[in-house]
């Protein structure tokens, strides 16, 4: 149920979603002549778009998410498990071509690639179901594997967790996998997902080294306006609003400790 009602919020709480619907209110209160609420509410979604899409508050909003936490200053010398969250692949074009397309956050994959080269003896773990509402897609688990067999890495370090589908399950699930851990764990994600990501780890009794890939910002952004990448800028305000709901809604219902999860003593 909290994955169903998470992505019917999102479908109406995105910036473009109440713009959207904040114009079709001041269509139909201008159509019953009551002009002055009409201007009012389209005023508000014309606002939201212009915010959204021309200046640069969707990275200021997004940048302390990213800078939250940092790769190790000095590696481990051994891991006993990269894992690596769902959300790098498009299942619906990988499902019906037979292949593994990547999308934005496909950095994801070429970290998780690195560090596996970096330790060949250390299981990779992919967790990540269809994030589908319908779940008609090949997993995302499934399809980062067959992209990382494919540039050489054995399948017989490969561990699949393909039921999950949301960070809370992915967290979970991969604590049964996983089980008693005898050295430490990498979790690669989105630098803007890392802080509900190992909030979640935390919760479920794993401690992780994160590993932040995947970065939107350059982290020391400030308020602007930016009339050349409204597409852009639309993208990455809806990318931080959603997480900062997502921690939000965490940390209210008791899935994390607070908003916003702190770096932690790794793990020898």
């Amino acid at each position: 149920m909290f994955f169903l009602l998470s992505k019917v919020f999102w479908l109406v709480a995105q910036p473009i979603s109440v713009c959207v619907l904040l114009m079709l209110a001041a269509l139909v209160l201008v159509a019953r002549r009551r002009m002055g609420w009409g201007l009012w509410v389209g005023g508000a979604g014309m606002s939201v778009l212009l915010v959204s899409a021309y200046t640069s508050l969707g990275l200021v909003l997004i940048a302390p998410l990213e800078n939250r936490f940092v790769r190790p200053a000095v590696i481990p010398e051994q891991v006993s498990t990269i894992i690596m969250l769902g959300g790098a692949t498009d299942g619906r074009v990988s499902s019906a071509r037979g292949i593994s397309e990547l999308n934005d956050a496909g950095d994801r994959v070429f970290e998780t690639l690195r560090l596996a080269q970096l330790y060949p003896a250390a299981r990779v773990l992919l967790t990540g179901g269809s994030g589908t509402l319908a779940g008609e897609a090949e997993s995302e688990a499934a399809i980062a594997g067959r992209l990382l067999q494919a540039m050489g890495i054995g399948q017989e370090r490969l561990m699949l967790e393909e039921a999950s589908r949301n960070t809370d399950e992915n967290a979970a699930r991969t604590r049964d996998l996983l089980g008693t851990q005898s050295g430490p764990v990498v979790l690669v994600t989105s630098a803007f997902h890392m802080p509900r990501s190992v909030g979640l780890f935390k919760r479920v009794g794993l401690a992780v080294v994160p590993w932040p890939a995947d970065y939107r910002s350059a982290g020391n952004e400030a308020l602007s306006i930016d009339l050349a990448n409204p597409l852009l800028n639309l993208s990455i305000m809806s990318l931080a609003l959603r997480e900062w709901v997502g921690l939000a809604v965490y940390a209210g219902t008791g899935k994390i400790d607070s908003v916003l999860p702190a770096q932690h003593k790794q793990p020898e």
